[in-house]
């Protein structure tokens, strides 16, 4: 690994470098990253792999023109070969008037330190000692008659950026994870279920036995599975799965999406969307986010933001360009690789808990529909239309009934957003989180 001085050196040089080249403005991006995995199958150790990369990119201007170059040499003859192209290429390419670097006043000055990267580096043996654990809590629950195996795994990454506008920073983060997927059953009546978690620092991931029982229970809960009725129902998205109704709501209010006009939200900022009990956030200053960051693919300073805030839209997700596009001032949300241009992505994105326990929602169901998996993408973008295969179970009478699958959840997301409600086990495990939500009124069609 390269110290921290030496990789704001590598970026400085390179953008000062293109400038000489006779570059109007430019920044470059310097990624180096490491990974390690162990899995494991039955008891028995099977792949453990380590690998270690490094890239960096440098993006250039000249006036409305800008071009994207990227290498993994850093020899002085490649380093000029890069600047050298990267000024060549943007002589020719098509102005773009919504490019640019960001001005001085947007930049981050004031870094904090989010405590992102965990200083401790796991070796194969502990990986293994994970997976491991995780597999054997898991084939030791009653009912599970085979296994996928499991597998933990580590990575860290460092990132520095620097721009001709003055910005030079660099920030770094972590992740441990740990996964176990096993069967349950005989024959054609075999049933799979999994589980998972992510966290930044080793010491806040979940316990390997607790997680690999979980998986377990999941896997013989699901057997002689059945299809319910077509019908008009409440459904309860387990946390496990309710994030994605998130993901969709990022997508629709994405900086890109809107300034095209390809999303069903592109004239909705300031409506009401959702209930007004519903608050979304973004928190990219977040202590040990998955998706923290002190400043974004632009040194643009990054923020706390409701994008949600009592059911009504606030803002759109923006980078510079889109922004610009829009006649907005950006959030801070680029994010870029070493060959590309920026563009916005959320950060630690939430759906706020709210007041009632996930047992008050299923309470007052006669009949309905709790998914615990959803399959397929079935998502348009433009008109909001969503239909997604899905599995769980079938709610009667209050209470978690027979298990079910091949079943379909179709409506809108304009109607699943204004018929909301959320409950208060929110937990942050991965980048998008959400509670146990239920949504009224959507149709699920099964036999």
């Amino acid at each position: 690994m390269s110290s921290e001085s030496d990789r704001l050196d590598r970026v400085d040089d390179l953008v000062a470098r293109a400038m000489a080249a006779g570059a109007d403005a430019a920044d470059a991006i310097y990624v180096e990253g490491t990974s390690l995995s162990m899995a494991c199958r039955k008891g028995q150790p099977e792949m453990l792999t380590r690998s270690e990369g490094y890239d960096l990119g440098l993006r250039v201007f000249i006036g409305n023109r800008q071009a994207m170059v990227s290498s993994s040499d850093f020899s002085k003859s490649a380093l000029s070969e890069l600047v050298e192209r990267a000024v060549a290429m943007a002589r020719v390419v098509p102005e773009d008037p919504y490019c640019g670097l960001a001005p001085s006043e947007l930049l981050a000055t004031d870094i904090p330190d989010l405590d992102g990267c965990d200083p401790v580096e796991p070796d194969g043996p502990e990986l293994e000692r994970r997976a491991a654990v995780a597999e054997d809590a898991a084939r030791s629950i009653a009912g599970v008659t085979n296994s996928e195996g499991a597998e933990a795994g580590w990575g860290c990454s460092y990132v520095a950026l620097a721009g001709s506008n003055g910005f030079s920073a660099t920030r770094a983060g972590s992740s441990h994870s740990l996964s176990v997927s096993v069967l349950a059953g005989e024959g054609t009546e075999m049933e799979r279920d999994y589980d998972f978690a992510v966290a930044v620092h080793g010491e806040d991931l979940a316990d390997p036995a607790e997680l690999g029982k979980s998986a377990g229970e999941k896997a013989v809960r699901r057997l002689n599975p059945q299809k319910a009725e077509t019908a008009q129902v409440p459904v309860i998205y387990d946390p496990r799965v309710s994030s994605s109704l998130l993901r969709h709501l990022a997508s629709a209010i994405n900086g890109v999406s809107v300034a095209r006009g390809t999303t069903f939200l592109k004239d909705k900022m300031g409506d009401q969307l959702f209930p007004e009990a519903i608050t979304v956030v973004d928190d990219p200053l977040r202590q040990r986010g998955l998706g923290s960051k002190p400043f974004d693919a632009e040194g643009v300073a990054t923020a706390r933001r409701n994008v949600i805030e009592n059911g009504v839209l606030q803002t759109w997700i923006l980078d510079l360009r889109s922004a610009r596009q829009l006649d907005l001032q950006t959030t801070g949300h680029a994010s870029r690789g070493t060959s590309s241009a920026p563009s916005p992505s959320i950060t630690n994105f939430y759906l706020a808990a709210g007041d009632v326990s996930p047992e008050e929602l299923i309470g007052g169901i006669d009949q309905g529909f709790y998914v615990t998996e959803l399959i397929g993408m079935g998502v348009n973008g433009v008109t909001g239309d969503y239909s997604r295969g899905a599995g769980g179970f079938w709610i009667e009478n209050g209470e978690l009934g027979y298990a079910v699958s091949e079943m379909t959840i179709a409506g809108n997301l304009k109607d699943i957003f204004m018929n909301m409600t959320a409950a208060d086990d929110l937990e942050f495990k991965f980048g998008t989180n959400a509670p146990t939500v239920r949504v009224d009124g959507l149709t699920v069609a099964g036999k």
